[in-house]
């Protein structure tokens, strides 16, 4: 099919400086191999489409005005949501005022407040997205023999950290967890030995981590050299999923459990994947972004997939009618199949709950076909048992 010469563009921003860089180039590049492949198709409605990104450097403040250049000035067709909550919360008043049709990806119970009937979150957290991010990692202690009775909570203090803090709040109480000890930390913290000492001192079963990127490779080097083993840790950290954190911290990773969207486990090889990541992977090394892309490319490439589903099923851009659409369809993506519920967020979680066993050196290698995350729950989508309690799982070899 010809392309017309007018091209549809779609615009947003993303931190592509600042500490979330690494996680928003990665979804970067998987939009760029969307735009390739959309157009190699004969584009959407028969037009080209182009990408207009701009980079809030991991300010807050910059996100409005960015999405009024790119509605007011640049006067592209569609917008979507970049990484995150930080970026996403701080565009819904101009969104919600304009009445946009809005595809965010990865902000956690963003819509939770505001109800805003044309947002959607691409980000397998379900309609209580707060509990579903670390109903996992309690559930699965529960269960464990000895039982775990109590849990000390540690979070970065920064806005990513307050709903799932919440959560893990909710479910503690939910499986019958005491809670002794909470502690907020700086992201610019550097030393840990105080924040693990003050958790051994509650003496708990279980340490919740909601923690960045450097902060979680922090965290776990103070973990590993501390004379003190909770029965079960992780839970909430976003860094592990990261390559460059698994390779830098390579076998210290044994025996945490932590969440995760999507692993190369049998069950998870949904339509599409395989050739997306094959194709990231091929670039990624070059882009200077994560090599694996394993917890970005996926969910930033299936909201591509929502975005031209919906403007092929509706004809045009149409706000309201885009919306209603994506209300109302499941939708065939590199994720599986995908529908929206509550506030627009997926209507069934699908959150993993990973265990890294066996990790040997610090070769990325390892980490390529799932082998070293465990799928420990849930249980339509498990690869392995979880080995309990930390201190049997942490077996540390640093060949």
């Amino acid at each position: 099919m010809p392309i017309a010469s007018a091209p549809i563009r779609i615009g947003y921003c993303m931190s592509l400086t600042g500490p979330v860089a690494g996680n928003s180039l990665s979804a970067q590049l998987a939009h760029e191999i969307w735009r390739e492949d959309i157009n190699r198709q004969g584009g959407l409605l028969g037009r080209s489409v182009e990408l207009l990104c701009y980079d809030d450097q991991t300010d807050a403040s910059r996100v409005p005005g960015l999405y009024k250049k790119l509605l007011d000035d640049d006067k592209v067709d569609l917008v979507i949501g970049g990484y995150g909550t930080n970026t996403i919360l701080p565009a819904m008043p101009l969104i919600t005022e304009r009445h946009r049709f809005f595809v965010g990806l990865m902000g956690l119970g963003v819509n939770n407040a505001l109800a805003y009937p044309n947002y959607f979150a691409m980000i397998p957290t379900g309609p209580n997205p707060n509990a579903a991010l670390t109903e996992g990692f309690f559930e699965l202690a529960s269960a464990q023999v000895p039982h775990p009775a109590t849990v000390a909570l540690v979070s970065a203090d920064a806005e990513f950290s307050r709903n799932p803090i919440l959560g893990a709040k909710a479910n503690a109480r939910k499986y019958g967890f005491e809670i002794v000890h909470e502690a907020t930390y700086p992201l610019t913290t550097d030393n840990f030995t105080p924040v693990m000492d003050a958790v051994a001192e509650s003496n708990c079963d279980l340490l919740f981590l909601c923690s960045y990127l450097a902060d979680s490779i922090g965290l776990v080097r103070a973990i590993h050299t501390h004379r003190f083993r909770p029965k079960m840790v992780g839970g909430g950290m976003i860094g592990p999923q990261n390559t460059a954190v698994k390779t830098t911290l390579g076998p210290l990773l044994n025996g945490f459990v932590n969440y995760e969207y999507w692993q190369p486990v049998p069950k998870m090889m949904f339509p599409g994947v395989a050739k997306l990541l094959n194709a990231y992977q091929a670039r990624a090394g070059g882009a200077g972004v994560d090599i694996l892309g394993h917890y970005m490319a996926p969910l930033a490439y299936a909201q591509m997939q929502v975005v031209a589903q919906t403007v092929e099923a509706t004809g045009g851009f149409h706000d309201a009618r885009l919306a209603a659409y994506a209300r109302s369809t499941t939708f065939s993506t590199v994720m599986g199949e995908v529908s929206f519920g509550v506030n627009g967020e997926w209507a069934e979680p699908r959150v993993l709950q990973v265990q890294f066993q066996g990790i040997s050196g610090h070769a990325a290698e390892q980490f390529q076909n799932g082998s070293r995350q465990i799928v420990v729950t849930p249980s339509n989508f498990t690869s392995g048992e979880v080995l309990f309690p930390y201190a049997a799982a942490h077996v540390v070899n640093t060949i």
